[in-house]
């Protein structure tokens, strides 16, 4: 009989097979052989500009739609470079100063990489 991975929810070790999938009797978690491997590779969140470039940290951006700036009078301007960025978790992803106005959050979708 071939040795069974233990269930990654619940580390159970009476997983079994059925069909495809392998099965926890215990906690009812149910996985494909292979996939929680695929999905530990991919937890790195990949952002990117409105272009699908891909952005790091350090990047250069420019922006590509004028923003108001909540709370404030101020408008980002279309052509706006930003440097050295750094990207965060959440609902903006980029964080990061602007000259004349300070720190502010992006969104990746209103910038390209420059």
């Amino acid at each position: 009989m071939s040795e069974l991975p233990p269930c990654p929810k619940c580390a159970s070790t009476y997983t079994y097979e059925d069909g495809a999938q392998l099965v926890c009797p215990e906690c009812a978690h149910e996985w494909t052989p292979g996939a929680a491997e695929a999905a530990e590779a991919s937890d790195e969140r990949v952002i990117k500009d409105a272009h699908g470039t891909v952005l790091a940290d350090g990047d250069s951006v420019t922006v590509i739609k004028d923003l108001k700036v909540k709370g404030s009078s101020l408008v980002v301007k279309v052509g706006t470079r930003v440097k050295n960025i750094r990207l965060v978790d959440g609902d903006h992803d980029i964080d990061c100063k602007i000259d004349g106005i300070g720190a502010m959050k992006l969104k990746s979708e209103y910038v390209k990489k420059a």
